[in-house]
């Protein structure tokens, strides 16, 4: 089982960074295709329309960012804990952590 805790500890490691660079990815393609449609607009109205949809994507992804940013960093810390073995032994009632075994 500690072998196991051990190889999910890469795999922590590794979702991290891959999740912070898919989120990064469909940002792109979301807002590149908002924008697109402000210069697809014809007129006047429908340009201020498809500006102020743009700013509303480009917005809620900068949100989403940022609010999984520290999820991802905190995967990574907790694969690397899994990958030292901090996770091999668990505490079995609150009396072990409070000896401090």
């Amino acid at each position: 089982m500690n072998q196991l805790k051990r190889i999910l500890g890469i795999v922590w490691i590794i979702m991290g960074p891959a999740a912070i660079l898919f989120l990064i990815w469909q940002a792109y393609e979301k807002v590149g295709l908002a924008n697109a449609k402000v210069a697809e607009a014809l007129t006047e109205a429908a340009k201020e329309a498809a500006k102020g949809v743009a700013l509303n994507t480009f917005l809620q992804w900068a949100i989403i960012i940022a609010v999984f940013v520290p999820i991802a960093f905190g995967f990574v810390i907790f694969g690397k804990y899994a990958l030292q073995g901090e996770y091999d032994h668990l505490p079995e009632s609150s009396k072990e952590i409070e000896d401090g075994v």
